[in-house]
């Protein structure tokens, strides 16, 4: 039994293997073969240890892609997220969207020392982030897609970036959409990105007061159904109880697929920022519709968009560094 396992498990890791053929991207820039001469095996590396990690605790799919989101919003995806705080460097992990939420760094520790081990100061931590969410989300039962590679590491952070560039549970769409705008990114990424909440969970804090007061007076959000909100309140009281977790989606909350934007459409979106995709916008919510009832479409949105994404301002050529420690500067 062991001899078919063991194959299965190969031909997983080989589908995940960029086709070595050429090692010259067309512009220069990122590329999916970056790695295929001077870290042959970088990918299956990283895979090896996300679907350690996965296997160990399904969350951690969510939270692993969700890093290389908030990496990429805030000066671009260089993996200035993973910085602690040492010398002229405040880390981006104090700011409100990460203090307390942001996780699945010593993942991201494993698969760098495994690297290390195997070709050492060659693949950036910012490389590494992008083919975690990637696999994270393959794990999970999502799509998959050939991740550009060639990212290099910021020797800086930015705590004030991460405070007004990630778009907050609470922000009205129009704020959202003109974060996603800043990136050069379209409603379609906006919309299809938003995706993403079809796995992981949310603190009570961070929608609380869609159940008790959402617009100051002391009322709930009109737009939440009634009945889940009520079940929102048993766990997430006015006051206390804020690191408690709430699936963002309850129908298949480990299970990437389309159900989020089913419930979306049955005003069961958990966060405000979930729900103003299909109430404050027609043109999002015909996207919310489209996904809704075609998963194949969310699917194939989703890794354009995940690539497009992941093409944010990287530190390319001599700019930034290959950091030994993703935690700290060389």
């Amino acid at each position: 039994m062991a001899q078919p396992v063991s194959l299965f498990i190969f031909i997983a890791l080989l589908a995940f293997a960029p086709i070595c053929f050429s090692f010259k991207s067309n512009d220069g820039n990122l590329y999916p073969q970056y790695y295929c001469k001077s870290c042959p095996r970088a990918q299956e590396i990283v895979k090896s240890v996300v679907a350690k990690a996965v296997a160990k605790e399904a969350r951690m799919a969510a939270s692993l892609l969700r890093l290389h989101f908030h990496d990429c919003f805030v000066m671009g995806c260089d993996a200035s997220l993973l910085l602690d705080s040492s010398k002229g460097i405040v880390t981006e992990k104090g700011s409100n969207p990460n203090r307390n939420s942001a996780r699945g760094f010593e993942v991201l520790d494993e698969i760098k020392s495994a690297l290390e081990k195997e070709c050492p100061q060659t693949v950036s931590c910012a490389d590494i982030l992008a083919l975690a969410a990637r696999d994270s989300t393959v794990l999970a039962g999502g799509p998959s897609w050939e991740v550009p590679l060639g990212r290099r590491d910021s020797r800086s952070a930015s705590l004030s970036g991460s405070n007004n560039d990630i778009p907050a549970p609470n922000d009205t769409f129009d704020s959202i959409l003109s974060k996603f705008k800043r990136q050069g990114l379209d409603l379609v990424d906006l919309v299809a990105l938003s995706g993403s909440h079809t796995i992981g969970n949310s603190r009570c804090t961070s929608f609380r007061q869609r159940l008790y007061n959402q617009s100051g007076n002391n009322k709930p959000d009109s737009t939440l159904d009634e009945s889940y909100a009520a079940q929102l309140r048993n766990r997430c009281p006015k006051s206390g109880g804020d690191q408690n977790l709430f699936f963002l989606d309850f129908t298949s909350p480990t299970k990437f697929d389309n159900s989020y934007f089913k419930l979306l459409l049955a005003s069961k979106g958990l966060l405000n920022s979930d729900q103003v995709l299909a109430t404050n916008s027609q043109a999002s919510l015909a996207l919310v519709k489209q996904y809704a009832e075609d998963n194949a479409l969310f699917f194939e949105h989703f890794a354009k968009s995940m690539v497009k994404m992941g093409n944010i301002s990287p530190l390319i050529g001599s700019n930034g560094e290959i950091r030994k420690n993703c935690r700290k500067i060389n």
